[in-house]
């Protein structure tokens, strides 16, 4: 994982919680392009970036519903990225999961068609 190396979480905490789930949710939108199963490896960099935000967002926010929440989520995508086939479906409803977990993020959900 090395697309988020310059992103220290000094930096990472500067934007808002609504900021940082969107930041998520941009990696997993992209990662949508690649739910075919001639495209698992770069599925499979877009679910690694994704992990490297959200253990970045865990880093730096120590709310303990948002921490528990995220970090159950953050499984989630583990198991995406651990499939041998895009499972288009689970995909697209974590990322919805993931929108939800903040106001300002729940926003994107209608234009996404999610």
């Amino acid at each position: 994982m090395t697309q988020h190396t310059g992103l220290v979480p000094a930096r990472w905490a500067r934007f808002t919680l609504g900021q940082q789930i969107l930041q998520i949710g941009v990696e997993m939108q992209r990662a949508t392009s690649s739910l075919r199963a001639d495209r698992l490896a770069s599925l499979r960099l877009g679910y690694e970036r994704t992990l490297e935000l959200v253990d970045l967002t865990l880093e730096v926010n120590d709310d303990p519903g948002l921490r528990r929440e995220l970090g159950l989520w953050r499984g989630v995508v583990e198991e995406l990225h651990a499939r041998a086939e895009p499972d288009p479906a689970t995909h697209r409803a974590a990322l919805k999961v993931l929108l939800q977990l903040h106001p300002e993020a729940a926003g994107q959900i209608p234009g996404l068609g999610l």
